[in-house]
């Protein structure tokens, strides 16, 4: 079982660390066909409603049709299953069309694993065993690879689309080099903003940099609404502060979708009574001399939002020249929106794979209460804390937390290595000491070099017996119903350093209402300027809710980091409460 979870982990870090996506799916192609010795194996993916064979072994013509009625079913009635494993000589009505196909592809039998990515179906894995049938084991290693699949494909195309967009930054960059002084300046600037993650915030620099740069009174950034037929405020800047309020009575009203031949163009009297809406307010302005000018704010393929410049005064006009540097900065201001989004949807689906690492339920043993809190830090990045329980045949529920070093894509790969190791050996070795020895051996092998992971993994007794062994992890709590707290002390080196190790094991008795609490370092290295929330306040803290259900004291701890951090986590921060009831 190990060496098939090695093999599993070997696929899902070469999907991770590798974005060709044709590599991804040939390599898991590859490996599932070796790992279960079958001879096709198929992976397709959805585009524009069409299903496509993405990566594929041993698969002929007849094939596709046995995975377009796979989808049809996996769309349809067979949505709820995470898997659909059928036989030509089954019985299942809404498989009947599946049936069929098999049969006219010559095939017994086929199990596909449909491919998700935030609840939208991108495709399907698909594996023929031949005569045979795929055991239980089978079906859930390749359910596990198929959800990683599907984020790595979604990161996959993610990062397709990065390289589109440095491309064309990098076009734009050669048209710098060779423009004026004055377009270089902009370019700088412009750069600057686009660095922003925030999309709020790069809004904000376009308005005030198109204010400042190109000398005009006003500026106004409007983008589409959830239905997009309108376009709603959401930046603008006004030079001379006296005229703000007035101003933005004006600028900040929404303004009716533009039509697709919508381009950067000079605003007359004639224009804006066409467009009506906020444009329409500018007319007695016009009337008297002043100008205005409205540009798209694009990709090639996407309206991202709309810019219009105002200028007051008669004697400073914008002219096709100031239109034509105003062009120049929406042109990077696209850039630098379209990055803030695609940063965003990064976060988002890094966040997607790592909570598909995280236990979906806690687990229900008779005289335990369990509570669990996991809350991402602030920041693009999601971080490599990682929790799991398993029940053992003796009864003991089986408990490990974990902190890998790093954040991101890589990350969140060592925290797969982390899942499917303690899966993999805690039934094998279920006393905590021995099961990190036996999992130091694993990942020395494994991890990065420079890399390791720290982890506390104990066991408890429905009677109350604890035991508890450490891997370099931060010392979990023991919290008596009195308010009474104390640290459980057992020492080792963080997994992944060097092998072979021997780890301390402790025991500790649980009576009933108290709790024992495993956390991560972001709890007590939560910061508030230089100074950290720490092991006493955490101490503290627990005392004050020692008497609360499990739930409720993870919550607690959660809440007053957040607090002390000023509304913003630094790193993420894992709990886990096992209160005996």
């Amino acid at each position: 079982e190990l060496d098939r979870t090695r093999a599993l982990l070997e696929v899902v870090g070469a999907a991770i660390a590798r974005l060709s996506l044709a590599h991804t799916l040939e390599t898991a192609v590859e490996r599932i066909a070796e790992l279960l010795g079958v001879e096709q194996v198929g992976v397709y993916l959805r585009d524009e409603g069409a299903l496509l064979a993405a990566a594929g072994r041993g698969l002929h013509d007849g094939h596709e049709q046995v995975a377009s009625e796979l989808l049809g079913a996996a769309l349809g009635p067979m949505r709820a299953r995470a898997s659909m494993q059928v036989h030509v000589g089954g019985s299942e009505l809404a498989l009947a069309g599946v049936r069929r196909a098999l049969a006219a592809a010559g095939q017994y039998a086929v199990l596909a694993v449909p491919l998700y990515a935030r609840d939208e179906s991108i495709g399907l894995l698909v594996v023929y065993p031949g005569a045979g049938t795929l055991g239980e084991n089978d079906v859930s290693l390749l359910t596990s690879l198929a959800a990683q699949l599907a984020v790595a494909v979604q990161n996959a195309r993610l990062h397709e689309r990065s390289k589109e967009l440095g491309e064309a930054l990098g076009a734009v960059l050669e048209t710098e080099r060779q423009a004026s002084r004055q377009v270089n300046a902009l370019y700088e600037i412009s750069r600057s903003f686009a660095q922003s993650l925030s999309l709020e915030t790069t809004l904000d620099a376009v308005t005030k940099t198109i204010v400042e740069v190109l000398g005009v009174d006003a500026a106004v950034i409007r983008v589409p609404d959830d239905r997009g037929d309108q376009f709603v405020p959401h930046a603008a800047h006004v030079a001379d502060v006296r005229l703000d309020a007035a101003v933005r009575m004006i600028l900040e009203r929404s303004q009716p979708r533009p039509g697709r031949s919508h381009r950067a163009a000079l605003l007359d009297v004639a224009a804006a009574e066409r467009l009506g809406g906020a444009h329409a307010l500018l007319i007695p302005f016009l009337e008297k001399g002043s100008t205005a000018a409205l540009l798209p704010i694009s990709t090639p393929s996407e309206l991202l939002a709309e810019l219009t410049i105002l200028s007051l005064d008669p004697a400073v006009p914008i002219d096709e020249d100031t239109l034509a540097t105003a062009r120049t900065i929406a042109q990077q201001a696209a850039l630098a929106i379209d990055n803030a989004r695609l940063y965003q949807q990064q976060k988002r689906f890094a966040e997607t794979m790592q909570q598909s690492l995280l236990p979906r339920e806690r687990p229900s043993v008779p005289g335990l209460e369990v509570g669990t809190v996991y809350e991402s830090a602030a920041q693009v990045d999601v971080g490599g804390d990682v929790f799991d329980f398993l029940e053992l045949p003796d009864g003991r529920l089986s408990v490990v937390l974990g902190d890998v070093t790093g954040h991101g894509i890589d990350a969140t790969a060592d925290m797969a290595m982390a899942k499917f190791v303690f899966r993999s050996l805690a039934r094998e070795h279920p006393e905590p000491s021995d099961f990190l020895a036996h999992a130091n051996d694993v990942v020395v092998g494994e991890i990065a070099v420079g890399k390791f992971i720290t982890m506390a993994h104990l066991t408890v007794d429905p009677a109350g017996e604890v035991l508890c062994a450490s891997a370099g992890h931060p010392e979990p709590r023991l919290v008596f119903a009195t308010g009474e707290v104390s640290a459980l002390r057992c020492g080792g080196l963080a997994l992944g350093i060097d092998a072979p190790q021997t780890y301390e094991q402790i025991s500790a008795e649980l009576p009933v209402g108290a709790s024992v609490v495993l956390y991560t370092d972001g709890v007590i290295e939560a910061r508030q300027s230089a100074e950290l929330f720490g092991t006493e306040r955490l101490d503290a803290l627990l005392a004050e809710h020692a008497a609360r259900p499990a739930q409720a004291m993870a919550d607690a701890v959660v809440k007053a980091c957040r607090a002390f951090a000023g509304g913003e986590l630094g790193d993420d921060c894992a709990i886990v409460v096992i209160r005996k009831t």
